[in-house]
């Protein structure tokens, strides 16, 4: 099987995250996609991020209703600061004879290199690369050799940095999260300050 990795703090799941995430799945004919949340992400390691728990429980939600997307919670009950090439390795350990795709925006392309052992995530994995409309599509920017596609995905102006604020002000969130996330931020009463 081709199985998509998808990374990231989903602090909260979006719209945007599922969005591109289906465009990938179709456009590099991926059998499914993985959602891995990280525990702590190493470039965020200052940010406080939503508990774990939470962050995982709506994304659990937010797939659902799609029978190509699944979580996978390795990251979180591996603890302390995630790593991709950790992840990878993992996963190469339950899934011996299928192939991995790397999501990866394009804007993260240019910081690749600085990850925790690129060398060895690129012999394992393919990355994908997710170019945007309205964006200069990356290039070859590796300083060394990789397989690489490039998938163009929508351009979804929705950041879960916005969503916080909103919340925060009062604001509503609704078409901007799967409703079964929204339910589950009201009820917890996350994103809504001191």
């Amino acid at each position: 099987m081709k199985l998509g990795i998808f990374g990231g703090t989903f602090d909260p799941v979006h719209h945007g995250h599922l969005i591109v995430a289906e465009a990938v799945r179709e456009s590099a004919g991926l059998d499914r996609i993985m959602f891995v949340p990280t525990m702590i992400s190493p470039h965020k390691q200052e940010t406080a991020a939503t508990p774990a728990a939470q962050r995982l429980a709506m994304l659990r939600e937010a797939v659902k209703p799609n029978p190509f997307f699944e979580v996978l919670d390795m990251e979180i009950e591996r603890g302390g600061v995630s790593y991709t090439v950790d992840t990878i390795r993992a996963l190469e350990g339950t899934h011996p004879h299928d192939a991995f795709y790397l999501l990866i925006g394009a804007d993260n392309l240019q910081e690749f290199a600085t990850w925790r052992e690129p060398l060895e995530i690129l012999r394992r994995v393919t990355l994908v690369v997710m170019d945007r409309p309205g964006f200069p599509p990356a290039g070859g920017e590796l300083p060394f050799p990789a397989r690489m596609i490039h998938c163009r995905v929508p351009a979804i102006d929705i950041s879960g940095t916005d969503i916080r604020r909103r919340m925060k002000e009062g604001l509503p969130i609704s078409y901007l999260v799967p409703p079964s996330v929204a339910r589950f931020i009201g009820r917890h009463r996350l994103y809504q300050g001191d």
